[in-house]
C-alpha cells in the first residue's frame, strides 16, 4: 500500500472512521489513483477492464465481513467519475463502507462522482455507509455527485446510512432502488449545509413485488444562505409498504424544498409520506441557556442531537 500524507489520512478518518488499515477487503483511492487494495477468501476486488472503477464479488453465505472503499482528494482541480459494482451473493451479511473526503486549498474545483450499483442476492443482508466531508481554505469548490442503484432479490435487506455534515459546496445525490418479494430497504440520511452550499437528494424506490417495503427518512439542517432539496418518490406496484419522511431545521437565511411523493399502482400498496420544516424552538434554547450555555452553544447542542 502506498503511503498517504497527513491530510489524506485525516480525510480517511472523517469519511470511513479509519485510523489504520482495516481488517478484511478494502480499496483505497487518493487523488485519482488506487493506493491500496486487499481481497479476502470470500470478497474479491478487481479493476474494471474498461473505464475507471472496481468490481466487488462477495461469495454466497459470507457473513460478518466488511468492505471499505473510501476516496480522498487532497489536490485542487481533480475531477473524476468512478464506477463501482457490488455483486452480493445469496445469504450474505456484510458491511460496506464508502464515502469521499475532499480537501481543497486551491482555486480550482475538485469533484468526485461515484456511481455505485448493488446487486443483492436472495436473503442477503447489507449495511452500506456513505459519508461525505469537505475541508480546505481555497476558493475552489468541493463537489460530490454520487449515484447509487440498488437491485434487491427476494428476501434481501439493505440498510443505507447517508451522511454529509460539513464542507461540501455542491452535491446531488441520486438513489434508485428496485425491490422484489419480501425485500426491505431502510435509508437514513443526515445532512447539514452552511454558507452558500447546495444539496439535492433524489430517491426513487420501486416496490415491485408483494411483501416488499421501504423506509426513507432524511434529517437535515440548512444554515446561512444554503439551499437543500429533498425529492423522494416511492412507487408501489404490488402489496407493499412504503414510508418517506423529511424532517428539517431551517436557520438564518437558509432555504429548504421538500418534495415527498407516492405512486400507488396496486390497491394493496400502503404508502405514507411526511414532511416538517421549522426553526429551533425558543423554549429549547432557553432551557439549555439556563444550564449555563451561550445561545450559540445551545444551538449546537440541539443540532448535534437532531442529526445524531
Amino acid at each position: 500500500m502506498k503511503e498517504m500524507d497527513a491530510v489524506q489520512k485525516r480525510l480517511l478518518q472523517e469519511v470511513a472512521d479509519l485510523h489504520d488499515i482495516p481488517e478484511g477487503a478494502y480499496n483505497f483511492r487518493a487523488n485519482g489513483e488506487s493506493v491500496g487494495r486487499n481481497s479476502t477468501a470470500n470478497i474479491e476486488i478487481t479493476s474494471k477492464t474498461e473505464g475507471s472503477g472496481i468490481d466487488i464479488h462477495i461469495k454466497p453465505g459470507t457473513k460478518n465481513e466488511s468492505v471499505h472503499i473510501p476516496v480522498v482528494l487532497s489536490a485542487s482541480g481533480i475531477k473524476e467519475t468512478v464506477y463501482n459494482d457490488f455483486y452480493v451473493g445469496d445469504d450474505c451479511d456484510v458491511l460496506i463502507v464508502a464515502g469521499c473526503g475532499i480537501d481543497n486549498c486551491g482555486n480550482q474545483d475538485s469533484e468526485h462522482d461515484g456511481i455505485h450499483r448493488f446487486f443483492i442476492g436472495r436473503n442477503a443482508k447489507i449495511k452500506y455507509v456513505e459519508k461525505h466531508y469537505g475541508s480546505g481554505d481555497g476558493s475552489g469548490k468541493r463537489i460530490l455527485n454520487p449515484v447509487t442503484e440498488v437491485y434487491m432479490e427476494e428476501g434481501s435487506s439493505c440498510e443505507m446510512e447517508m451522511v454529509q455534515i460539513k464542507g461540501v459546496d455542491s452535491t446531488e445525490r441520486t438513489t434508485i432502488a428496485e425491490l422484489k418479494k419480501d425485500a426491505k430497504l431502510v435509508v437514513r440520511e443526515r445532512l447539514m449545509t452552511h454558507g452558500q452550499q447546495n444539496a439535492i437528494s433524489i430517491y426513487k424506490v420501486e416496490l415491485n413485488e408483494e411483501g416488499s417495503s421501504a423506509d426513507v427518512v432524511s434529517r437535515s439542517v440548512a444554515r446561512d444562505t444554503s439551499y437543500q432539496k429533498f425529492d423522494a418518490c416511492i412507487i408501489g406496484n404490488a402489496a407493499c409498504t412504503g414510508h418517506t419522511e423529511c424532517d428539517s431545521i431551517i436557520m438564518d437565511s437558509g432555504r429548504i424544498l421538500a418534495v415527498p411523493s407516492l405512486e400507488a399502482n396496486s390497491v394493496d400498496a400502503a404508502l405514507v409520506h411526511e414532511a416538517a420544516i421549522g426553526k429551533i424552538a425558543g423554549e429549547q434554547l432557553v432551557k439549555l441557556m439556563t444550564l449555563g450555555l451561550t445561545e450559540a452553544e445551545a444551538e449546537e447542542q440541539i443540532i448535534n442531537g437532531f442529526l445524531k
